[in-house]
């Protein structure tokens, strides 16, 4: 088992820590609800050094990057991320992540924590030239999230961050933290550093992107710093508010948001036409599975992944079936008790033709059919 450099932070604390994808992490603190508003309120933050961290650098990364991904991502300005999914001959997504252009033929991207080393083969496999430089336990980083988000991380850095607007990122100095890493693999953050007259100090990568819905930031940070930076948010945020959460209240939020979780939304049997959002496509540009998905587009004859309330009482959870007119249509894939909204709430797949928002259904909690009906996304919005 894998442990992010936070470990001891979080025992400090008397985090609940349970196994997920290869790491020990905190699933909670005091209680998921607890956390879950506290992120919707004000602020909190969460350990996500578990995520993968990948450098593809080299003459001709931009194309192969391209080639990759649903999105374009070459021709995206430097600093702006971009989320996309990675397809494979037939179209089905074999992940989902955001990838930013560091400069000319660099890019950074993050798959998920529980797919980085099938990622990381799948993508040098595919690779004439540029070369995928694996930074996944080298780099820690921390998501800031809340409508404080901004104030707390603007506490850390004397950095001007109002350029930085959602799912941008740039490289600032934290204040008040001396640097400890050294970046042994890539000049990543180390580069910067010198590069930018930093001193000693700590040079993080900021990005305004998060996985709860709400305004934050995502904090990269060597190892040896991540300590440092993480009591430092800690204690710059405690008066807003601010207070350490877990992956419990994190899976809820990111739920209510309607946002996928990798291998349970999508398990490598679905494609971008399935999953949407239809954003994350980008039909101007040549990619991987492309074929697969304009056919699939053109037939019509696909389940889609939808957003389904419950009307009555009754929680919905990963697996349980999806009933119309008394036969089972499909199965949940995601299901919880949404904190905000105080009901059921779920996604998961249903045939096309039965997709749009109003249509009624159940969903078999054990053994009592629960009145349902398809929404449109996401169930809470900012604000």
């Amino acid at each position: 088992m894998n442990t992010t450099p936070l470990n001891d932070e979080h025992k400090k604390l008397s985090a609940k820590m349970v196994w997920f994808a290869g790491w020990e992490m905190p699933i909670q603190y005091t209680s998921i609800i607890d956390e879950h508003m506290t992120v919707r309120n004000s602020c909190g933050a969460f350990d996500v050094s578990h995520m993968g961290d990948f450098i593809i650098r080299g003459p001709g990364a931009g194309e192969m990057m391209d080639l990759l991904m649903t999105n374009d991502v070459r021709d995206a300005p430097i600093g702006r991320c971009v989320y996309s999914h990675l397809l494979d001959e037939r179209g089905r997504i074999l992940d989902d992540t955001i990838a930013s252009p560091l400069g000319k033929d660099e890019y950074f991207m993050v798959p998920n924590a529980a797919t980085t080393s099938k990622m990381r083969k799948w993508v040098e496999s595919h690779l004439d030239g540029p070369e995928l430089v694996d930074m996944s336990l080298d780099l820690a980083a921390i998501a800031v999230q809340g409508p404080k988000a901004k104030d707390v991380v603007g506490r850390l850095t004397s950095a001007d961050l109002s350029p930085i607007k959602s799912f941008w990122a740039t490289f600032a100095r934290l204040d008040g933290i001396k640097a400890k890493g050294s970046a042994p693999k890539t000049d990543l953050l180390r580069g910067r550093r010198l590069a930018n007259g930093f001193g000693d100090g700590i040079v993080a990568y900021l990005s305004r992107t998060g996985y709860t819905g709400e305004d934050g930031f995502e904090i990269v940070c060597e190892n040896a710093d991540a300590p440092d930076v993480w009591r430092a948010v800690l204690e710059k945020g405690t008066d807003l508010g601010l207070r350490p959460i877990g992956l419990g209240a994190r899976d809820t939020l990111r739920l209510e948001k309607t946002l996928l979780l990798s291998g349970t939304d999508f398990d490598g049997a679905q494609t971008s036409i399935q999953t949407g959002p239809s954003w994350v496509v980008d039909w101007e540009h040549a990619f991987m599975g492309r074929k697969a998905l304009d056919e699939q587009r053109a037939s019509k004859t696909y389940d889609k992944l939808v957003c389904i309330a419950a009307k009555d009482k009754g929680i919905p959870r990963h697996g349980y079936d999806i009933v119309k007119d008394g036969q089972k249509v499909g199965a949940v894939t995601s299901g919880t008790l949404s904190p905000v909204l105080k009901k059921g709430i779920a996604m998961g797949y249903v045939p096309l033709g039965m997709s749009a928002v109003g249509t009624g259904l159940h969903i078999k909690v054990r053994d009592t059919l629960v009145a349902a009906e398809i929404v449109k996304p996401p169930f809470v919005k900012r604000g």
